[in-house]
């Protein structure tokens, strides 16, 4: 750890960032970041070392398959809901109670219509960190369905209409499903997980997508590392699902650091070609029981 410390240090410190309205720090253009990409990919590599890579080196990633829509057991329920330009919200339902609850509405009229499609109330609003992106769309439809907001209690003050703040280790039960609380801070210092043990699948919002990490917007490389080896830690057979559609950008910004490597461009250009029909990656991850990280590269 003393040596991803002093590698993110140098890395982090040689990356000049630029500032948003919104105040989140963003990584800095096309031509610095092709100046400083030996830097970057140092500190990745060291960052992702617990990891498998694409040459099938090191440690495998044991968390392996990323979803979209599915029955995770007899009554859980899974839908994948398209929000904003590439945002993923997911609808969940308890068959057995009727319970349903959302995972990071980035905005309320999709929720609204996959809900009434199939005649159903909201319960519950999951958020997994407090960024716009995954709360945007917490007061309309708490308004609508008189829903209970969930979120990590570090950002009480940050998430909109929060009534439930969870910190690490908390469990409750959406229905008949018990529901761990991980905190996996780096992408924001609030930043946390749901893990459905009974089901095998956990929420991870933006820590962890297919081929990337979160950005590190309030969080050290440190808690990135230690969140990533959280994660990893779970069952061989856990199920991810992510916040962003990432895949086809972070495939093509791999193939620019390796651009020899045939695992990676057999996988890239699976994603491409879904992306040219707009069907989410995530999906492909369903049925893949190889992982495919060549490195943990940053992303929104």
């Amino acid at each position: 750890m003393q040596m991803i410390s002093k590698a993110s240090s140098c890395a982090m410190a040689s990356l000049s960032c630029t500032r948003a309205r919104s105040g989140l720090c963003v990584w800095p253009g096309a031509r610095q970041l092709c100046l400083r990409k030996s830097l970057l990919c140092g500190f990745m590599w060291l960052l992702s070392t617990p990891f498998k890579t694409l040459r099938c080196a090191g440690r495998t990633l044991r968390v392996s398959q990323f979803c979209s829509i599915t029955n995770m057991s007899s009554s859980l329920q899974i839908e994948l809901v398209p929000c904003l330009r590439d945002n993923y919200a997911y609808l969940l339902h308890d068959a057995d109670t009727g319970t349903v609850a959302v995972v990071d509405p980035s905005e309320s009229v999709p929720i609204v219509d996959a809900l009434s499609r199939k005649n159903r109330n909201l319960t519950y609003i999951l958020n997994t960190h407090h960024h716009y992106d995954h709360t945007g769309g917490n007061e309309e439809l708490k308004a609508r369905y008189g829903a209970k907001v969930i979120g990590s209690g570090l950002d009480s003050e940050r998430i909109p209409g929060i009534d439930i703040g969870l910190k690490d280790g908390d469990k409750w039960m959406f229905g008949g499903h018990e529901v761990l609380v991980m905190e996996t801070p780096g992408h924001t210092r609030g930043h946390i997980s749901f893990y459905f043990p009974g089901s095998g699948a956990i929420f991870t919002g933006d820590t962890l997508f297919s081929l990337s990490c979160g950005k590190l917007f309030e969080g050290k490389p440190e808690e990135m590392h230690a969140s990533l080896q959280k994660i990893s830690s779970l069952p061989d057979d856990t199920k991810i699902f992510c916040g962003h559609e990432y895949t086809l950008s972070n495939s093509k910004f791999a193939l620019s650091i390796e651009p020899n490597n045939e695992s990676l461009e057999s996988y890239a250009a699976q994603v491409a070609h879904l992306r040219s029909k707009s069907l989410p990656t995530v999906s492909h991850w369903r049925n893949n029981k190889t992982s495919f990280y060549s490195s943990l590269i940053p992303s929104h």
